[in-house]
């Protein structure tokens, strides 16, 4: 089995397990998932939804992130990890929204990446996951650690395996693939104890018998 046939039965199975897979963050709309995936780094998705559950009812337009002193968008996200710098990187943002978007975030990678706080990851999952379209695949710790346990890359740059994994996997799952990977990490992969005997991919990854 090459990788190309690999990562089709990878995701069969995965998404006989994970029907209908998506982000774990709660948002509205597409500024409100943007907003949290940036709070997202380097903590929870359930810590992030612990505060954007009120967040999102006080902000619901980029004006709103921008014209709110710093002083107290911190406040409102001190519970997460790194909030003086989110926090920065929120207002920015919603300025250059604003200046060069007309408020909206735009649905194109080569937009979104030149805001502040935005990388590839960051703007796959908004574009998946808001607008359904398909411009790469999101790697983040899970991707990275089980894409190559499962032999499907040997880089270890985000962005080199992102190229590995849209090579081998048809455009129409490159969204899916990633949330895919990520659900496998949280319930069964765990990076200190993988679950190898009740891992749906047992037969046909490389690190099993690890």
């Amino acid at each position: 089995m090459n990788n190309k046939e690999k990562v089709l039965e990878i995701i069969k199975r995965l998404d006989s397990r994970y029907p209908n897979v998506k982000t774990a963050l709660n948002f509205n709309t597409a500024l409100d998932l943007l907003v949290a995936t940036i709070l997202s780094a380097q903590t929870t998705d359930v810590n992030v939804n612990r505060v954007t559950e009120n967040l999102f009812k006080k902000y619901r337009t980029a004006r709103d992130y921008a014209n709110v002193s710093i002083e107290e968008l911190e406040n409102d996200i001190k519970s997460i990890n790194f909030y003086k710098n989110k926090a920065k990187y929120i207002k920015n943002l919603a300025k250059e929204l604003i200046e060069k978007f007309n408020g909206e975030v735009p649905k194109k990678m080569d937009e979104l990446v030149t805001l502040p706080g935005v990388g590839r990851k960051t703007a796959n999952i908004v574009l998946w996951n808001a607008f359904g379209i398909n411009e790469g695949v999101a790697v983040d710790t899970h991707v990275k650690r089980i894409s190559k346990l499962l032999g499907l890359t040997k880089n270890t740059d985000p962005d080199k395996i992102e190229q590995d994994l849209m090579e081998i996997t048809p455009r129409e799952y490159w969204g899916k693939l990633s949330h895919l990977l990520i659900m496998l990490g949280r319930e069964i992969c765990k990076a200190k104890a993988p679950q190898h005997k009740i891992c749906p991919l047992n037969d046909i990854c490389p690190s099993s018998g690890i």
